[in-house]
């Protein structure tokens, strides 16, 4: 008997995106580290109407079936910004993106893949890069080191067989981004401990937390440093003003004051540190729904979190102090308050940081001094079309 020939069809339907959604629980149900996203949240990424990132991105995505069962997906992506920017930044005019994907075998990886460049190819552009699932500020990058442990809150875990698929269709590195973990329940090294304590004695710093309160406005201050602070980096694309509503949308249930530190120096507010407690931690036993009983399960948790691990998704400090002794003094302040607190107030025990990218020396060498180690490191791709 023939095998059933493979088939991939664009998502166009209501009944497609469902089937899009599935195929990553469906493929990934047997890994063990694995962490089911909850569907509301994959349903909300791919959305338009859901997703701030679209209004100045277009995707289109694909599901692979052999008969009548899905064996793939990935999406093929255009961001309008990420076009605009200069190429020595990593991105700009011709690049388009392919991301969240998974396959059964690696027949279906380089059909998807084929399918993701022709549709950028269509769309006039000249060189691919994945995978980057959809923004630059969700999940970017393929995961080649860290399979033996879970991820933390807003990260991927992919299969390992993922790396040679990939590479096999003429992908080359273009980009890791690593995270460091490191454990908070014991104090940092002396010299760091001389740094906080040189800090605390200058007038001209102060460190606070963020008031809940005045979220709006705490956000837009934090937003207007990391688009500063960030603006030289590698594929930097600034986020937009329907991104951060959605993003904080998201987060607000996860703002606790004193796990998000601002710094001011002589009265500006100059860098920042934001600190979540792993969500993933509560959601991992809802397998991907809040029903019947896991949205009660996740508001109590949210009430007070009791998490092992805490992530840093995001630190930054002003482009007129970075390289400066202040700049680093800032973030080990913020480290160690933020350090105290997760273990006296939520029960961590381990932190991670990042992701981080390979040639930011500064962050890495903050990591590095706080004795953390690179437990996971994800590579970005690229090809000419």
């Amino acid at each position: 008997m023939a095998s059933n020939p493979l088939a991939i069809r664009p998502v166009n339907t209501n009944r497609d995106r469902t089937t899009f959604i599935d195929i990553g629980y469906a493929l990934n149900s047997d890994d063990p580290n694995w962490v089911p996203p909850l569907r509301s949240e994959v349903a909300g990424m791919i959305d338009p109407k859901k997703n701030g990132w679209f209004s100045h991105a277009r995707a289109q995505l694909f599901v692979a079936t052999r008969g009548d069962k899905p064996v793939g997906r990935i999406s093929a992506h255009i961001d309008m910004l990420a076009l605009d920017m200069a190429p020595d930044r990593g991105f700009g005019p011709g690049i388009g993106f392919w991301g969240l994907f998974e396959a059964t075998d690696a027949t279906v990886a380089r059909a998807l893949i084929n399918t993701a460049e022709d549709w950028l190819r269509k769309q006039g552009m000249t060189r691919a890069v994945g995978p980057v699932s959809l923004s630059i500020w969700e999940e970017p990058g393929l995961l080649i080191k860290g399979h033996d442990h879970p991820p933390t809150v807003m990260m991927g875990h992919h299969p390992a067989r993922y790396q040679p698929w990939i590479e096999a269709a003429g992908y080359l590195p273009y980009k890791q981004l690593f995270t460091y973990e490191l454990d908070i329940t014991v104090e940092f090294p002396p010299i760091v401990q001389r740094i906080i304590k040189s800090g605390e004695k200058n007038p001209r710093i102060h460190i606070r937390g963020v008031d809940k309160k005045r979220f709006d406005e705490e956000a837009k201050l934090i937003v207007d440093i990391l688009n500063d602070a960030w603006s030289d980096n590698w594929g930097f694309v600034p986020l937009t003003q329907p991104e951060i509503d959605d993003v904080g949308k998201k987060l607000k249930p996860l703002v606790f004051e004193d796990l998000i530190m601002i710094a001011e120096l002589d009265g500006k507010p100059v860098a920042f540190m934001i600190t979540l407690p792993d969500l993933n931690e509560a959601i991992a036993p809802l397998k991907g729904s809040l029903f019947p009983f896991g949205w009660a399960k996740l508001l109590l948790w949210l009430r007070k979190p009791q998490v092992r691990t805490m992530r840093v998704p995001l630190m930054g400090v002003i482009k007129d102090l970075q390289a400066s002794r202040m700049a680093s003094q800032l973030a080990f302040m913020m480290i160690e308050y933020i350090r105290r607190a997760s273990v006296k107030n939520y029960g961590g025990s381990r932190g991670e940081i990042g992701w981080i990218l390979d040639d930011n020396q500064g962050m890495r060498s903050i990591a590095e001094t706080l004795n953390g180690s690179v437990n996971r490191i994800y590579q970005i791709y690229h090809r000419p079309l």
